[in-house]
């Protein structure tokens, strides 16, 4: 049986904290690729970063929904129910 989000409520006309991984902007590091919480509008990098700052930031915050942050990039996805919504 398919998964489906059950936390689409949780989502939110957010702005972007930074137009890089907020966090490895403050550290000087580099990242792959970009993903923003439609909860609160943190942009973390990706899990094939290596300090995989979304993934972190859904930890410290339970926001469950990530958007992809990269040019012509739509995709979300929950990590509570680990499906793309």
């Amino acid at each position: 049986m398919p998964t489906t989000c059950t936390h689409l409520d949780q989502v939110r006309d957010v702005n972007p904290s930074a137009q890089g991984c907020e966090d490895c902007l403050k550290t000087g590091d580099a990242w792959v690729q970009l993903r923003e919480c439609l909860v609160c509008g943190h942009v973390g990098c990706c899990d094939s970063s290596k300090n995989r700052h979304a993934t972190k930031h859904f930890h410290a915050t339970n926001h469950p929904i990530i958007q992809s942050f990269e040019p012509g990039e739509t995709w979300r996805w929950c990590f509570i129910d680990q499906t793309y919504v």
